[in-house]
């Protein structure tokens, strides 16, 4: 058997046709296939790869950190250097009362963290959450899944979780003094990079004040820069009560993390002890990765140029074809006639050296999320691309 046999007969599927590339070498925003072919890396490896791929300080860092020592024991009993050095980077980096921080193995197990939290909190359960949010795909993070062609199958998920339209007043009125949470995305993701009001953020910020309700923001996806700032939170001027963070957090190593303030975080270190508990979670490898990482790109000018770059998809982004192209700076969703359509200009973009997608709940849209460190010429080289395939798959109608 060749190796794409035996990785369709050994490796757990998750869709029927996957993209099904033999990669062998990753480099800044180029990934190469076994046969020598490159491709621009057009969305960071779900964005990841915020600083792109295989950056020399952060190879450096993993080979440092597993030469010296890697999983030790169960997280939070010993005191690790990794851990506690990014931990302090990070909240240096974030608003006063996110000041304590819980490392996870993924983004999905910050957000199980997350919920865990605010329940034991404000001894409530019910939790607010959003049509067409994606959160992860674990049973708890299931249940906030926006969407019910994806929950359906994996019934009875967790109770009182309560749907409401994003950026809808519905969502605010929602909100009432048996709460616990509202977590929520402040650019929804995989609806097709949407972003909502200021004034609705902060309309929800202050209807959670009035009610005692823990704000939860998912930044998952959009942290790191990737809208224009460190933080997506940054720009509506309201501070979350836990912040959730992966993808591009480890540097290209599996990490995640929930944050907040101390005084509530160690509510989980008592009635029960252990109330909360990961055994890989904060591996010293991926806090030595994720923190090189966070350093390249504080020390670079990436999250300043996101402006102009995201002119530049304004400026790019036309076709006869394009029904609309949302954009939250080097982040943007490309709306098509349907995702039959979306798919074929998608699988052309590989064809022509692009590696693209769609998302979850918009599935007529391709995505584009490079890199932070895309030059501008970079940029414009992967909208001629997008433009390109468009033209080749309505030529063969």
């Amino acid at each position: 058997m060749n190796l794409r046999q035996l990785f369709l007969q050994h490796i757990a599927q998750t869709s029927p046709a996957p993209i099904g590339l033999e990669m062998v070498k990753a480099a800044g925003i180029y990934i190469y296939d076994v046969n020598g072919k490159k491709y621009i890396d057009g969305i960071s490896g779900f964005s990841v790869a915020n600083i792109g791929h295989s950056h020399p300080k952060v190879i450096e860092a993993v080979q440092q950190q597993a030469a010296q020592y890697m999983h030790l024991i169960v997280y939070g009993e010993f005191i690790e250097q990794p851990q506690v050095a990014y931990a302090k980077l990070l909240t240096e980096k974030l608003p006063s009362t996110l000041n304590c921080v819980y490392f996870t193995n993924s983004g999905a197990e910050a957000v199980e963290g997350a919920m865990k939290l605010a329940k034991r909190i404000t001894n409530r359960s019910k939790i607010i959450c959003f049509n067409k949010s994606y959160h992860g795909s674990t049973q708890g993070a299931l249940s906030l899944m926006g969407d019910e062609y994806w929950r359906n199958s994996f019934r009875p998920l967790l109770p009182d979780i309560h749907h409401v339209d994003y950026n809808s007043q519905d969502a605010i009125d929602a909100i009432d003094n048996t709460t616990a949470c509202v977590i929520l995305e402040p650019v929804q993701a995989e609806a097709g990079v949407v972003k909502p009001t200021i004034k609705w953020l902060q309309a929800i910020r202050e209807q959670c004040n009035k009610h005692c309700v823990l704000m939860i923001f998912d930044e998952i996806q959009t942290g790191f820069g990737r809208t224009g700032s460190l933080w997506a939170f940054e720009q509506s001027n309201v501070v979350p009560d836990i912040l959730l963070l992966g993808k591009a957090l480890g540097g290209g190593m599996p990490l995640g993390a929930f944050i907040a303030d101390k005084r509530l975080m160690d509510t989980l270190s008592y009635n029960p002890v252990l109330g909360h508990i990961t055994t890989f979670g904060g591996h010293p490898v991926s806090c030595a990765a994720g923190k090189a990482a966070l350093e390249i790109l504080m020390e670079n000018n990436w999250i300043n140029e996101v402006e102009i770059k995201e002119k530049i998809l304004v400026n790019k982004l036309h076709h006869p074809q394009i029904k609309n192209v949302n954009i939250a700076g080097l982040w943007a969703a490309i709306e098509l006639q349907d995702f039959e359509t979306t798919q074929q200009v998608a699988h052309q973009c590989v064809v022509n050296g692009l590696i693209t997608d769609w998302f979850l709940f918009a599935t007529n849209c391709i995505r584009i999320a490079p890199p932070l460190c895309t030059t501008e010429e970079q940029l414009k080289a992967i909208c001629d691309i997008v433009i390109k395939s468009i033209n080749e798959v309505y030529s063969k109608y």
